[in-house]
């Protein structure tokens, strides 16, 4: 297959791709959105069985305190009965402390009583409100389970319908190819082929070599970038000079060197050498001598016409 066939199919593959990758990426984190309405009910219902552990453990307490209660309610019954029975002082101090100690303790197990009731009452109120609040969570966790799995569904339809477009585009091409060119752009966030220009990269923004520059010009084999292993192509002199791409960096400094003007600019000359200054100088004595003849020759020339003058002022 000819590369600059491979090269369109690859771009034409490229978006198909992206797209997949990404509704595949969105098929993963969807399930991932109810993890926080799962760890809420679960959290409630830690709290509840842990808050309702506490009420039966309420309730225990406040029934041992009422049988103590009773049991100390019929000392103190028995001992006012006995009272009728005494005969001497010491027996009755001796039965009215029995009295008081039982009166004292029946009393103690009663305020023990009222402070686990109210303790009792104020835990069947939280487990109340916190059963109601399990039931509307997961109320709200099943509705949202069930519009996931319809999103779900949507987005698998849809790649069923790139894999189709994707089918079409992958025959003829090297399986080796597609497995790096599906890499990259699962890696470079949805772009694996990308434009030369200018002698840049625009995948990365990295000048290349001019031999790596002419081998991708030339078109004769698939070349990766160096710098960010894009596959890279070329778009030809005109529409890479148009390409627009709104990424910052060497390509918007290329952007202001005009390379054709200094294609067209002569070449410095840096063969010059020591030599070529000697050539000049020995040029300009030359044409110094040549004034200082001239000038003897002047001289010569007005002094034989003051001696011309002198003869004719003699005859």
């Amino acid at each position: 297959m000819v590369v600059q066939d491979v090269i369109e199919r690859l771009r034409s593959l490229q978006s198909i791709l992206s797209e997949k990758f990404r509704i595949e990426s969105e098929i993963e984190d969807l399930p991932e959105a109810l993890s926080t309405k799962i760890e809420l009910v679960s959290r409630l219902k830690r709290s509840y069985i842990e808050k309702n552990a506490h009420y039966e453990e309420v309730k225990n307490r406040i029934r041992d305190f009422r049988l103590e209660m009773e049991e100390a309610e019929r000392d103190r019954e028995k001992y006012e009965l006995q009272m009728d029975q005494i005969k001497t002082q010491r027996e009755y101090e001796a039965l009215d402390k029995e009295i008081r100690e039982a009166s004292e303790r029946e009393q103690s197990l009663r305020k023990d009583v009222q402070r686990e009731e109210k303790v009792l009452s104020e835990t069947s109120a939280e487990l109340e409100r916190e059963e109601q609040m399990i039931q509307s969570q997961e109320q709200e966790l099943t509705e949202e389970q069930e519009k996931i799995k319809q999103e779900i569904e949507s987005r698998k339809q849809q790649l069923a319908e790139l894999e189709t477009e994707e089918k079409e585009l992958t025959p003829g091409l090297e399986d080796d190819l597609l497995f790096k060119f599906e890499r990259i752009i699962r890696s470079k966030e949805g772009e694996g082929i990308v434009s030369l220009r200018k002698g840049v990269c625009t995948g990365c923004q990295m000048i290349l070599s001019n031999q790596f520059v002419n081998d991708v010009r030339r078109g004769d084999e698939i070349k990766f970038c160096p710098y960010c292993s894009k596959i890279v192509f070329y778009l030809g002199e005109d529409e890479a000079l148009y390409q627009s791409n709104d990424s910052e960096g060497l390509v918007d400094l290329m952007n202001e060197f005009d390379e054709t003007d200094v294609l067209d600019e002569e070449p410095l000359d840096l063969t010059s050498s020591d030599d070529d200054d000697v050539d000049d100088e020995e040029e300009e004595l030359e044409e110094d001598e040549d004034e200082d003849d001239y000038d003897e020759d002047d001289e010569d020339f007005d002094s034989d016409d003051d001696e011309d003058e002198e003869e004719d002022e003699e005859d």
